[in-house]
């Protein structure tokens, strides 16, 4: 079942000026070191960062909260996996939220997409709630 759903649409040029302008204050109070590193790395900086601002305000979004309530920017992280894929997770008061909007008997999962096309970069993310498959009965016998 579906819990939650976020999209976002950052601005790459308003996030190229922001970090032109506040640098290394904005990068850590947005972004944890994994987020800099990967962002630092890539030969589309700003793009980077914007895909990753859109899926922390997706996320926020989908979370049912946006960026208040006590979410911090950093609760929410996203990395990539080997094959390339964005995955998000959740700290702090972010996790507690997924978690409390979690039905009992479920795992709740969070799928993140990115793209984008300067001066644009997107984000989407859903939160589904998967059944757990039941534990299974003690065996008897002695």
């Amino acid at each position: 079942m579906i819990l939650g759903i976020g999209s976002d649409l950052a601005n790459i040029d308003r996030i190229a000026a922001t970090l032109e302008k506040f640098g290394d204050r904005f990068r850590n109070r947005v972004f944890t070191p994994q987020e800099q590193a990967k962002a630092e790395a890539r030969r589309e900086v700003a793009a980077t960062y914007a895909k990753r601002w859109a899926a922390k305000e997706a996320c926020s979004k989908a979370l049912g909260t946006g960026l208040r309530m006590g979410i911090s920017w950093k609760d929410m992280a996203v990395s990539n996996l080997i094959t390339g894929q964005p995955v998000m997770a959740v700290t702090g008061w972010a996790a507690e939220r997924l978690a409390a909007m979690t039905p009992p008997g479920h795992e709740a999962v969070i799928h993140v997409t990115l793209t984008d096309d300067h001066p644009w970069a997107q984000a989407f993310v859903v939160i589904e709630a998967r059944a757990r498959p039941p534990l299974a009965a003690p065996a008897e016998g002695g």
